[in-house]
């Protein structure tokens, strides 16, 4: 028999150590999930990061032999940064995703599941449990989504009646029944907003996602960004908001229950010049304790550069004819031969361009170098 008074009592606990929401699911596969992801893999639209088998992802007792119940746990971010710089000219800034700020949100999680679990043990000493955050195999939606937390919207994110699809997500597998909570059903309706604002057309129809267009997706890899993504990026370091700014449910959500995870504005709106000229240590020490610096330093150094020549930032040039003449980086050179020929069209550019080319060895930083020059020569009128 399911036990509801342990279900009362672990409700009643996950609040005294801040979890937002909690609901209880059965540990049973997940079918329709299943046949989803087995869509997503022959469209080619997942990206890579997806951790586990079709089966672990999808069958919760593979996991934990003998799982019965799932819980999963929400905590609610903040939306709005107090105080947040201003990108000016001459001093311009990228910007993190809310996703990002304060500490990283998979040690925050982590702490919380762990006290769950030892609660847990302690009031049943025969459990035996799992938890796993985001980088889990089971897909923390598709559990929250039957634990009645949210329901899972067309922004393919969990959207929460309390919180909007402001929040973190993770879950508990247990041996230990539990009463479950009621599933949380498709509330999104009509509204279409956060499809039609994908800034690169990345959510595909409601709760489909091509993983390999979508911006927050893009921001994270670490080769030379195809052309058509480039001007999408913006000054966006790292992640996309637009999907869950547009969306109505998010109007008026910006919740601050967890002190760790307020934003340092100069580390989630940094300045983008000391960006490209850091050292790993610097690195880490600025960005090593959110979520955003997992992918290391090049992907972000990539970004800022993008970003600049989004901003068209004249004062950057010394900067980015440094990197395209002497960083070891492939990515990084190619990325600035690009970029300096968004800025300026002076002959100056011209020159350091073709001073490159003579020197380069790598034939993707070429083919960017040549395709800069190309659209130089034809703004000047010489083809």
């Amino acid at each position: 028999m399911a036990n509801t008074q342990l279900k009362k009592d672990l409700i009643a606990y996950s609040k005294l150590i801040g979890i937002d929401k909690i609901g209880f699911a059965t540990a049973d596969p997940f079918v329709t999930l299943k046949s989803r992801l087995k869509d997503q893999q022959k469209l080619a639209y997942q990206s890579g990061f997806e951790k586990g088998t079709l089966t672990e992802r999808t069958e919760p007792d593979h996991l934990l032999p003998e799982a019965k119940t799932i819980i999963s746990i929400a905590l609610a971010y903040p939306s709005k940064m107090k105080n947040p710089p201003k990108s000016v000219k001459g001093d311009r800034r990228g910007i993190f995703c809310r996703a990002s700020w304060g500490e990283d949100y998979h040690h925050i999680l982590k702490r919380k599941l762990k006290l769950l679990e030892e609660y847990l043990q302690q009031a049943e000493p025969t459990a035996r449990s799992k938890s796993m955050v985001d980088t889990g195999e089971l897909a923390d939606r598709a559990v929250a989504e039957r634990a009645g937390i949210g329901w899972s919207g067309k922004n393919c994110a969990i959207i929460t009646p309390e919180f909007g699809s402001y929040v973190y997500l993770g879950e508990m597998i247990t041996t230990i029944d539990l009463p479950e909570d009621q599933p949380m059903f498709d509330q999104c309706g009509t509204c279409n907003k956060c499809v039609d604002a994908c800034p690169t057309g990345a959510l595909i129809q409601g709760g489909q996602l091509d993983s390999n267009k979508c911006i927050a997706f893009l921001t994270q890899t670490k080769e030379i960004l195809p052309d058509k993504y480039r001007k999408k990026l913006g000054n966006r370091l790292y992640g996309c908001d637009t999907c869950q700014v547009v969306c109505p449910e998010n109007k008026g959500k910006d919740t601050h229950h967890h002190p760790e995870m307020e934003p340092d504005p100069e580390v989630v709106k940094p300045r983008l010049l000391p960006i490209l000229t850091m050292s790993n240590r610097d690195f880490k020490e600025t960005f090593g304790q959110i979520s955003g610096s997992w992918r290391g330093k090049k992907p972000i150094q990539r970004n800022a550069i993008i970003a600049l020549a989004h901003y068209k930032e004249i004062e950057s040039l010394p900067t980015l004819f440094n990197l395209l003449h002497e960083d070891p980086r492939p990515v990084i050179r190619g990325t600035a031969a690009w970029a300096v020929a968004e800025i300026s069209q002076e002959e100056e550019v011209l020159k350091h361009l073709m001073t490159a080319k003579e020197r380069e060895r790598s034939p993707e930083v070429r083919e960017e170098i040549n395709k800069s020059l190309q659209k130089l020569k034809v703004q000047s009128g010489l083809v």
